[in-house]
């Protein structure tokens, strides 16, 4: 499969370990199979690789240090046993690596992080610098002061990215499972393995099923991390990290697990960015004519063909685009506040300074701050 025998070529990884792995579906930190891991991951980085690391586990950790049986539902509870746990999940991997002579680095994101412009190049250049260095960061959501507003919700999201941010070429996402089947193998044992398919298909998402109870990712937020990798034109594989040597398979091009590759050219890196943003502060209605020029031309979004706005945002603020159907087709900064819009909308671009009694720019949204989703 030529996808996966361009895998081997590829220099920057970034490879996710769910919690169900790290604590051995909940009993605290498998120290044997972090070292495993570890010993693959050290090997790759020898053979000339940048590595990214995004782990899970910190709250399953706290957990298992605290003597919870259960995940604790209260956000300052989980703020303080992920502050538990993440002293030994930093811990373990740190021991390990230094075994192969290799540093690592602690990076705690928020979504906050992400979404202002300036923090989310610092981030950047930070990754950036860490590689070049060769340390190895550990990247996870800083669970100690993220809240509701501001939380990934899940580190496949999370690692997703962290591909887009340091344009990786590979997004690993080792779970416990042997990848997407086209059913639920728990209940259908006949049920097919998907090797290989376009991230973002539509169809992915009818085959990913609900979350495990140690994690807040199931098989679904692992098909649509597949699909925001895809805008880097990084490949994704979700596949068992209990399988023997399974980064070194992955090498050696085995079919294994499922591999998700991107089915559109990679995005700049400011429409990387304005993608990545999880929350909008407003959405805009479109008319029909307004979708098929925005899909199919890449053109400016214009007032005239938006038929109503909903929410209260300032200018250059995100918000999403809908068709009539009220599907998502677009995300981008609009140029105009929730009231100026509700005035200007239905209207010709010329008729804006006569609505407002001035004109900021010709378009609600323009092309270079919107994206397709």
């Amino acid at each position: 499969m030529p996808y996966r025998s361009q895998l081997a070529r590829a220099r920057r990884w970034v490879i996710k370990i769910g919690s169900a792995l790290l604590t051995n579906d909940g009993r605290g930190l498998d120290l044997e199979a972090i070292a495993g891991w570890v010993d693959q991951m050290a090997a790759l980085q020898a053979g000339g690789r940048e590595l990214i690391l995004v782990s899970s586990g910190a709250v399953a950790e706290g957990m298992t240090r605290l003597g919870m049986a259960q995940r604790p539902k209260a956000l300052h509870e989980l703020q303080a046993v992920a502050a538990v746990g993440q002293m030994g999940l930093v811990q373990a991997y740190e021991s390990r690596f230094q075994q192969h002579g290799l540093h690592t680095a602690q990076v705690l994101l928020t979504h906050d992080d992400l979404v202002d412009r300036q923090r989310y190049l610092n981030a950047r250049s930070t990754l950036r610098t860490l590689l070049r260095a060769g340390v190895v960061p550990v990247v996870n959501e800083n669970d100690t002061v993220a809240t509701e507003e501001i939380r990934f919700g899940d580190n496949d999201t999370l690692a997703a990215l962290v591909t887009n941010l340091v344009e990786a070429e590979v997004l690993v996402i080792l779970t416990d499972q042997a990848g997407l089947y086209e059913r639920d193998p728990r209940i259908d044992p006949e049920a097919a393995l998907v090797q290989e398919a376009e991230a973002g298909d539509p169809m992915l998402e009818r085959y990913a099923g609900g979350s495990g109870a140690l994690g807040r990712g199931g098989m679904a937020t692992k098909v649509r991390a597949a699909a925001l990798a895809a805008r880097s034109g990084a490949s994704t594989l979700i596949l068992s990290g209990r399988v023997p040597d399974v980064l070194h398979r992955i090498l050696a091009g085995e079919s294994v697990g499922t591999l998700l590759h991107p089915a559109r050219e990679r995005l700049a890196a400011r429409k990387r960015w304005l993608a990545g943003q999880l929350q909008v502060n407003g959405r805009l209605w479109l008319d029909a004519g307004a979708v098929q020029v925005l899909t199919r031309a890449g053109s400016s979004l214009l007032p005239v063909g938006v038929t109503a706005v909903e929410g209260d945002f300032g200018r250059g603020e995100l918000v999403s685009c809908l068709a009539p159907d009220g599907r998502e087709v677009a995300r981008g900064l609009v140029n105009y506040g929730a009231e100026e819009s509700r005035r200007i909308i239905g209207h010709p671009s010329g008729e804006i300074e006569g609505l407002l009694g001035y004109v900021d720019d010709p378009e609600l949204i323009h092309r270079d701050n919107l994206v397709l989703v």
